[in-house]
């Protein structure tokens, strides 16, 4: 795929324009959005992100396309498990509802710039040493491993990391909120930053954390920097709607986190089928390719990833109805 540098530009300048304009519709006017609200922007991103994918079909072929689209779905998903770690960070630090949107668009902003790097670094990697896709494929078998293990995280879960716990100790924070302000000042006058500020950094460096399974995930996919790129924005752009759209429905998808482990083993398994067709480390078959190593085509990994995370979603939505009217029956009883 040849993207050229002006196609790039375009698609840095477009989306940039798109969530400075979700910053201003926000920052115009803060408040908790409602069902209807969240619906249509939830619907107006994945409709952006399957005309994209369409572009990418007319210009590029259907392979590229299939790419997109399974690039964007593995990464919507694991967004989704991300929401899980949200909800747990906006009750520890007591978020207002109405500024729960400001701190989700931030901290999504700080999240794009810095998957932006771990993008750019994976990309040279990759060129360069084929070898490293056998490390994402083992940390990606690794991880799924652990998505099986653990269930639904809980508040219990949630460990400031050390840039946060850095942040409090050396910056004066207030107790309160002061609105959507990043700073403001005491009874005695002192200038203190808000709690505003800390959650937005710990919703974005939460989401960095992510990203040590998602980049390597996607680059599983397809080794196309363009494609791995936009695929994380469109999953990250409605990622704050999607946040208010599921609100209870959360803690009703028992079974996502393996459907999660699924997919993530099922491409780390790819990755490793996919290292050793392209073998040149010395100590495997002799440096030699591995012949046997079957190519797994696009259309078949997009179709596994589909159709796993509609059963394990239809799964658990079962299953919590099947346990709140055993609830509701014991209740009775």
């Amino acid at each position: 795929m040849n993207v050229s540098t002006t196609v790039w530009v375009i698609t840095l300048v477009v989306m940039t324009a798109v969530l400075l304009a979700d910053l201003f519709i926000i920052g115009r006017r803060p408040h908790e959005p409602s069902l209807r609200e969240s619906t249509i922007w939830v619907s107006i991103y994945v409709g952006l992100a399957l005309l994209f994918g369409l572009g990418v079909w007319f210009t590029s072929g259907a392979t590229f396309a299939g790419e997109f689209y399974a690039g964007w779905l593995t990464e919507y998903s694991l967004s989704v498990d991300n929401l899980f770690v949200f909800v747990i960070i906006m009750s520890r630090f007591a978020v207002p509802r109405k500024l729960q949107q400001e701190v989700l668009l931030i901290g999504i902003v700080i999240a794009l710039i810095m998957r932006g790097g771990f993008i750019a670094a994976g990309a040279a990697l990759i060129s360069q040493f084929a070898w490293v896709f056998y490390i994402f494929g083992a940390f990606l078998i690794y991880t799924a491993i652990n998505f099986a293990r653990q269930g639904e995280p809980d508040e219990g879960d949630f460990k400031e990391n050390l840039l946060i716990r850095w942040i409090r100790r050396v910056l004066p924070v207030s107790p309160d909120f002061d609105g959507a302000r990043l700073t403001t000042r005491d009874d005695a006058g002192k200038r203190l930053f808000t709690p505003m500020l800390v959650v937005m950094i710990a919703i974005g460096t939460t989401d960095l954390i992510f990203a040590l399974d998602s980049i390597p995930a996607i680059f599983g996919i397809t080794k196309e920097p363009y494609l791995v790129f936009t695929a994380n924005v469109f999953a990250l752009m409605g990622l704050r709607q999607l946040y208010f759209l599921l609100g209870g429905l959360l803690d009703r998808l028992v079974y996502l986190n393996l459907g999660l482990a699924f997919v993530l083993g099922f491409i780390g398994v790819k990755l490793v089928l996919e290292a050793l067709a392209d073998n040149n480390v010395p100590f495997i078959n002799g440096g030699e390719h591995v012949e046997w190593a079957p190519h797994i085509p696009i259309w078949l990994s997009l179709t596994i990833i589909l159709g796993t995370l509609a059963i394990a979603t239809i799964a658990s939505l079962i299953k919590s109805s099947r346990d709140k009217r055993r609830e509701l029956v014991d209740v009775d009883s």
